[in-house]
């Protein structure tokens, strides 16, 4: 049990250099996020391969998982669009807004009804990410970008629930990175049309950069998290997800110094984005006993 935790661990901290990972890579978002899902999409080919898992889906079947995929992939484009036009720190913080989405779409899309307890605390979150909003305007266009993405992520989140419950999770990352490549490949000629760039192709310590990203942090987090979850619950998993902002805000300061940039407005947002994790986290694991 002690390894499994350590595992999970290790994966939440994964979690946490993707966003260290768009800092450091200079390709746009766009094609950051093209040759992450490509090379994720190539490793998961060899991987499946390897340990001979055999396709049990339908041709209606995989275009139905591969079409999820967008919802993961235009995500990563807002998401690293927003650390690239402010910072890690205000991206990882926005993303903190998934679970004001989730309260608001699930109900919607599953037919359920609304839970107050997730809406008042979704509020909260709303309030620190409005705080963060004004304390400095130069930040605004990154923070409206990260809030885009977090609908995406809900979205993603509130649909790959269904897949999981019917399907194998290896297949359904393979070809949600399939959909995801071929998808994300079919709208650039149309993104790359309003935000050109010099080359399309990384340099060798983008390459280096994109691999890590993609085999660490997309397919190794992935594989860590399949393997927390033989002995830990779902919840229990989930659960220790809510430290991913903490994470990546630490690695941020440390890798980029990003302390510096950051005001009281900016701590304040924050204590109120943290004490609605906090206070989820106690109602979920009150809920759950």
């Amino acid at each position: 049990m002690k390894k499994s935790f350590l595992v999970l661990h290790l994966a939440v901290i994964l979690a946490g250099f993707t966003g260290v990972f768009g800092k450091l890579i200079s390709l746009n978002e766009g094609l950051l996020v093209w040759y992450r899902v490509f090379f994720s999409f190539a490793i998961l080919f060899f991987i499946l391969r390897l340990f001979k898992v055999k396709a049990s889906l339908s041709l209606k079947e995989k275009l139905d998982v591969s079409k999820i995929g967008m919802f993961i992939a235009i995500h990563w484009v807002f998401f690293y669009a927003s650390i690239k036009y402010s910072n890690i720190s205000i991206g990882v913080v926005c993303y903190s807004l998934t679970g004001f989405f989730t309260a608001v779409f699930e109900p919607l899309i599953n037919r359920k009804p609304f839970v107050l307890s997730a809406l008042v605390l979704s509020g909260l979150t709303l309030l620190g990410i409005s705080l963060i909003f004004h304390f400095d305007t130069s930040y605004q266009l990154g923070i409206g970008l990260g809030v885009i993405s977090s609908a995406f992520a809900a979205l993603y989140t509130i649909y790959n629930e269904r897949l999981v419950k019917r399907y194998d999770s290896k297949q359904i990352n393979y070809y949600q990175m399939m959909g995801a490549t071929i998808g994300l490949g079919l709208l650039m000629p149309v993104y790359l049309h309003f935000f050109p760039v010099w080359s399309l192709v990384p340099d060798l310590k983008d390459t280096l950069y994109l691999l890590l990203l993609s085999s660490v942090c997309t397919v190794g987090l992935y594989i860590l998290f399949a393997e927390s979850l033989k002995r830990l619950s779902a919840f229990t998993v989930n659960l220790s997800f809510n430290l991913e902002p903490i994470y990546a805000i630490i690695l941020a300061f440390l890798f980029f110094n990003e302390g510096k940039e950051l005001n009281i407005s900016f701590y304040v947002g924050l204590f109120f984005v943290m004490t609605s994790v906090v206070l989820q986290t106690y109602l979920s694991m009150r809920d759950h006993k």
